[in-house]
């Protein structure tokens, strides 16, 4: 398996990334008062999905698989098991964006 790295000292911040031989562009945003991360998502610069949270376990964009989103699951999680939360402290530190193929 591969993560998506975030570089939270950027953020808010926009990165392109290749998924599947195709380019998307992700916004990674932070909110501070209730601690969690949303990911805007956009594809030809045109905007797929908005505010998209990042919570532990769940596959990012499971809920709109009809639309131009990456296939193959993006899922925060900690392969250690030491967490079931995404925090600004354990976020790209012991839980990272998880691109869970069906090849491993």
């Amino acid at each position: 398996m591969e993560y998506i790295e975030i570089e939270k000292d950027l953020i808010p911040y926009r990165f392109d990334i290749a998924i599947d031989g195709k380019t998307y562009t992700f916004e990674v945003s932070y909110n501070a008062e209730n601690d969690y991360f949303t990911v805007d998502l956009y594809r030809n610069d045109q905007l797929v999905i908005a505010g998209a949270k990042a919570v532990y376990g769940r596959p990012l964009f499971a809920a709109h698989m009809y639309l131009d989103v990456p296939q193959i699951p993006i899922i925060p999680l900690d392969v250690s098991g030491q967490t079931e939360r995404v925090t600004w402290d354990n976020f790209n530190k012991t839980v990272f964006l998880w691109l869970v193929s069906d090849d491993g």
